[in-house]
């Protein structure tokens, strides 16, 4: 679709916070995914209520004939005098009278925007309106606009109904049942075929791994994970790494806590643990490597776990990997700062963190709402550029990539702090923490660098590294400029203003 849609607001007055509504409407309680009128006047009838979540993975060829649906769409609304439109059910659906609709760019954004300003005012019968244009002209198999619509409104109605939590649950359950090692392998091998996402941050912690635990007789790596990816591509390329260097193999143990606040979420991180721990421990016996692996559930947030149950032995040298998991430790009673104090005693001698760069911490209350709405629409927006420039075509794979998107949108935007499971935050806060917890910054060496500059040329142009300078540490993937991971290697031992090279 080539024309995009913008909400030009005129509402005439100089508040934009504020705003009077005076055409009327006429809707019925018939439809789920058409009337929101009823569903915000009776909670207890919310459910999550848009049914395509929870299509089946391989429904996807909707996607031209969606797209022409929707492009028919932005033209029917490019009116400033319309009070009412008739749905596909025949129903009366309200659209603002003194909203102006154009041709433009980012007109999802806008939307959105004016949705977060009249949920902060309470304003009902805007919010109504509103919701009825993006339930209109979402879709998941749209272009980017589209697509934020579809995902955001999910997230702004489970946010005005209250029902955020029941509605990830919801989400996630879908997810679980679906789940199995084939499906989520494939997702992970075609996301790292095209593009450098998760495999940056893979080069980079195991150039870190290798070069500090190297002469060493025995390892072991604490491995917490934000993903399957570490498991499809970072350990056995590892492993493939400590058999074919030059030094005495040695023996590796690879203990990975696996945390999970709901039941079924575990569950399912335990059946796909099965069948991991059956193919790394093949693959290390290939290749010659000594290895364990010792896989450790927890039922709750990891910043709970009592990290002196974990198996360690005086005569090992030990490291910790995060890769995408501390932003799944709540925000809050300085629960990210107490882990990090707990990392610190396990003596390591190195610590690798990978997270994305996005400042997503903000409480969810109405003092910042529309600023965190902002940040998370900036950051999705460039997300699912990414992966637009990434995949040429629609694919089971990204639609899993996408929807995973949309659960985090709702989790963002209508879940509470200690539920929360996505809450990032900015290298320089990382950094601040980190710092503060007993460590100091490792330079990634010339040779680890070189891996990671080699790794991007393998994929579509736009994605470059940048240096963590400004971050204080480390080294940013960047895609059209804008740094969305972030990889950084520290050492136990404070001092300040020091970096320390390996």
């Amino acid at each position: 679709m080539d024309t995009l849609l913008r909400l030009v607001n005129d509402l005439g007055s100089s508040d934009q916070y504020s705003y009077n509504n005076n055409s009327s409407s006429s809707s019925k309680n018939s439809s789920d995914r058409n009337h929101y009128n009823y569903y915000l006047q009776n909670p207890q009838s919310q459910e999550c209520f848009n049914n395509s979540f929870m299509e089946d993975e391989d429904h996807f060829s909707a996607s031209s004939s969606s797209s022409h649906h929707h492009h028919h769409q932005l033209r029917q609304l490019q009116c400033s005098t319309t009070t009412t439109s008739t749905t596909s059910t025949g129903a009366a659906a309200p659209v603002d009278h003194d909203l102006n609709f154009e041709l433009s760019e980012e007109w999802a954004s806008t939307v959105l925007l004016q949705t977060a300003i009249a949920i902060v005012n309470k304003n009902t019968t805007r919010i109504q309106h509103l919701m009825w244009v993006l339930n209109e002209l979402g879709s998941p198999y749209g272009d980017i606009d589209q697509k934020l619509a579809f995902y955001f409104l999910q997230g702004m109605f489970s946010r005005v109904t209250d029902s955020g939590a029941k509605c990830y649950r919801t989400l996630a359950a879908a997810l679980e049942k679906q789940s199995c090692f084939g499906s989520m392998r494939r997702m992970v091998l075609k996301f790292e075929e095209v593009s450098p996402w998760m495999r940056f941050g893979h080069v980079a912690s195991n150039g870190a791994l290798m070069e500090a635990l190297r002469g060493e007789k025995k390892l072991h790596i604490i491995d917490i994970p934000g993903s399957y990816s570490s498991f499809c591509t970072q350990w056995p390329t590892f492993i493939e790494a400590l058999a074919t260097q030059s030094d005495q193999t040695p023996h590796l143990t690879l203990t990975t806590l696996v945390a999970a606040k709901s039941e079924g979420t575990l569950r399912a991180h335990k059946k796909l643990m099965k069948e991991i721990s059956r193919r790394l421990e093949k693959f290390a016996r290939l290749m010659g490597i000594s290895f364990k692996f010792k896989p450790i559930f927890h039922y709750g947030d990891v910043s709970h776990f009592d990290f002196t149950h974990l198996p360690l032995k005086h005569d090992e040298a030990v490291a910790v990997n995060c890769s995408g998991a501390l932003r799944s430790v709540a925000p809050l009673h300085n629960r990210r700062d107490f882990l990090i104090s707990l990392f610190r005693s396990l003596r390591p001698k190195i610590i690798t963190v990978v997270e994305e760069e996005a400042d997503l911490n903000a409480d969810g209350g109405a003092d910042d709402f529309f600023k965190h709405l902002q940040e998370c629409l900036r950051w999705f927006r460039l997300y699912f550029d990414s992966l637009d420039g990434s995949f040429p075509i629609v694919t089971d794979e990204r639609l899993m990539l996408e929807r995973a998107a949309g659960r985090s949108v709702v989790d963002l935007l209508a879940c509470g702090l200690a539920e929360s499971v996505e809450r990032r935050e900015t290298a320089v806060r990382w950094t601040r923490r980190l710092h503060d917890g007993g460590f100091k910054p490792v330079s990634f060496s010339e040779d680890v660098n070189d891996d990671v500059r080699a790794l991007l040329r393998r994929y579509k142009d736009g994605w470059t590294v940048m240096d963590g300078d400004g971050a204080g540490a480390g080294m940013f993937l960047a895609w059209k400029g804008q740094p969305v991971v972030w990889a950084a290697a520290w050492v136990p031992g404070q001092v300040d203003g020091e970096k320390t090279h390996v």
